[in-house]
């Protein structure tokens, strides 16, 4: 058998029935009956009704991929048997690979996940700030566009995540982030795409949502993953309680170092990155950052079995 890994999304590929062609699955559906207790509303009726309003409201969109996320790996490895060699999840996604690995449970996952993203919010009101995807070019010319951008204009906008090597995600006020565009764009960003979020995540504006996101991970218990994973913030592997800790607090206003991430699992000898999520969200960027790896995603039956034929 080839030796993989197994990433998992953040926010952005989730959809209404995004969970529906695994029908009845025994680890899925076990999965949101957990989740569902543990947070005393029905994720079920949220994931297959929706409306996407609701499921796009980052107060449920974080907690619905951490569900989708793990449902799928359960089911994965429920169907296999094959264990990863590592793991790693973008932004959102590292929890997920957290409860995969069993250094935390589900139940204190979505406690934290709900607190995160409840701060997320409010941490910067609707409005007033913004995130842009800049395509062509790459992460140095994006970080002196976002300088010369907060030169010109007095406020804060910074690259947050470097999703792959022609493609960074950018983060601060609306001015900010407005005026960077503008910028990048006169430096021959093919595109400057605005995203659809209600908050800029991954920035320095995210502090007060860190600080408050620490009390809490203070009381939470972690363990030992049995499979390492990855981190976004130092593109490290931890093992201690108070390592993890420290890094999900700092990732929640720093930025996701996803390039290197993946050129870390490349460095391990791995062949190839099973994404388990809803929708196709990391596997081109994997391989547009490791073109040698193959990359496939665990989002429905028939697509794993595609995804356990690779591996053999």
């Amino acid at each position: 058998m080839k030796r993989f890994a197994v990433v998992f999304p953040g926010q952005g590929s989730q959809s209404v029935g995004m969970l529906d062609a695994w029908g009845g699955h025994p680890a899925v559906q076990q999965t949101l009956d957990e989740s569902s207790s543990v947070l005393d509303r029905d994720l079920r009726t949220l994931i297959q009704q929706g409306p996407k309003e609701q499921l796009d409201l980052t107060v449920n969109t974080q907690l619905v991929m951490l569900v989708a996320g793990l449902a799928c790996y359960r089911a994965w490895s429920a169907e296999t048997g094959f264990v990863p060699e590592a793991m790693a999840g973008h932004s959102l996604g590292e929890y997920t690979a957290l409860v995969a690995s069993g250094s935390l449970t589900l139940a204190d996952a979505l406690v934290l996940v709900r607190l995160r993203s409840q701060a997320m919010q409010d941490a910067v009101p609707v409005g007033q700030g913004g995130m842009a995807a800049i395509l062509g070019l790459d992460a140095q010319m994006v970080r002196a566009g976002c300088a010369e951008a907060m030169q010109s204009c007095g406020e804060m906008v910074e690259a947050v995540n470097f999703n792959d090597p022609k493609q960074t995600v950018i983060a601060g006020t609306k001015l900010g982030v407005d005026t960077a565009c503008a910028t990048l764009k006169g430096m021959g960003a093919k595109r400057a795409l605005l995203l659809s979020v209600s908050a800029p995540f991954h920035s320095t504006l995210m502090k007060p949502a860190a600080e408050a996101l620490k009390v809490k991970l203070a009381e939470t218990t972690f363990a030992a993953p049995s499979v390492p994973v990855v981190n976004n913030i130092d593109v490290k592997v931890e093992s201690s309680a108070e390592a993890i800790r420290d890094a999900l607090y700092r990732q929640a206003f720093g930025p996701v170092r996803w390039v290197e991430v993946v050129h870390a699992l490349r460095a391990q000898g791995l062949t190839d990155v099973i994404e388990c999520g809803p929708g196709r969200a990391l596997t081109g960027m994997v391989k547009r950052i490791e073109p040698e790896l193959n990359a496939v995603c665990v989002f429905d039956p028939a697509s794993l079995a595609l995804a356990k034929e690779a591996l053999a």
